[in-house]
């Protein structure tokens, strides 16, 4: 006596959506990946023909400059007087400090040199960011 009968049942799982989904997130985070850049400030940078680098790694401090002239410590506006306060309280930290400097390339250059002198003063290694020049632009 055969109760059970001859009928199986036959279980599917349609995964025709998970593609679409997934595509639609790898979209969604390229798009957000891309508008998403912490840290960044704006700034044309100066060209050189020949440029030197650091072999080892010491403690790096950024200071820019904008267009507008505006400063900017590791990213945080401060005023221009605030710069050299700023500095000192890193220096305390790290004795070998290296300050990388990254200016607009429109400003005036005593912007640029009045922020050179504060890192003279203060006894630290000041660094002028540049990008390579090319070369059809000699």
């Amino acid at each position: 006596m055969n109760i059970r009968g001859t009928k199986k049942q036959e279980f599917e799982v349609f995964s025709n959506s998970f593609g679409d989904i997934m595509f639609f997130l790898m979209l969604f985070f390229l798009i957000v990946s891309t508008m998403i850049t912490p840290g960044m400030i704006k700034l044309s940078l100066p060209q050189a023909d020949h440029t030197q680098t650091i072999d080892k790694a010491p403690k790096e401090v950024s200071v820019s400059i904008t267009k507008d002239l505006e400063y900017y410590v590791n990213n945080k506006r401060v005023a221009f007087t605030n710069i050299e306060g700023e500095l000192l309280k890193m220096k305390e930290d790290d004795k070998e400090l290296y300050v990388i400097v990254r200016s607009d390339n429109t400003i005036a250059v005593q912007s640029l040199v009045d922020v050179l002198q504060l890192g003279n003063k203060i006894h630290v290694k000041m660094l002028l960011a540049a990008t390579h020049k090319e070369a059809d632009n000699l």
